[in-house]
């Protein structure tokens, strides 16, 4: 009988541990992840992401949780902005276009870095 839950207890530590090794993150494996996601899906999690963007904060997108309602949603972004790069000034630092706008100048105040912007506009341009 002990000879049984010994056995039990070892193999159930065993898958434990086999679990845990699968759920450990690998900054190699992480990267390799990172590569094969297309630049829209990357500029994606940063708008998503409520530690860098945010977008949801203030924006409805579609595929998004719990948006907020302080900024317009982010719909027809082609017809809305003549150009990518109209929008990346937009993202860059709103308070060109409307000095009273609450969205933070996410470049000038290095919120975001060039490339993380670059990415987010891929995405909204999307939209």
């Amino acid at each position: 009988m002990r000879k049984a839950a010994t056995l039990i207890t070892t193999a159930v530590s065993a898958a434990t541990l086999l679990g845990s090794l699968a759920l450990t993150s690998d900054p190699a494996v992480a990267a390799e992840k990172k590569k094969a996601l297309s630049v829209v899906e990357q500029g994606k999690q940063i708008a998503f992401n409520r530690k860098k963007g945010n977008c949801l904060a203030c924006h409805q997108i579609a595929g998004g949780t719990l948006p907020g309602n302080i900024g317009p949603p982010l719909v027809a972004m082609k017809q809305r902005f003549p150009s990518k790069q109209a929008l990346r000034e937009q993202i860059w630092d709103a308070t060109k276009r409307n000095p009273n706008t609450s969205m933070p100048p996410f470049g000038r105040h290095k919120i975001l870095t060039e490339d993380e912007i670059d990415k987010v506009v891929e995405f909204i341009w999307t939209l």
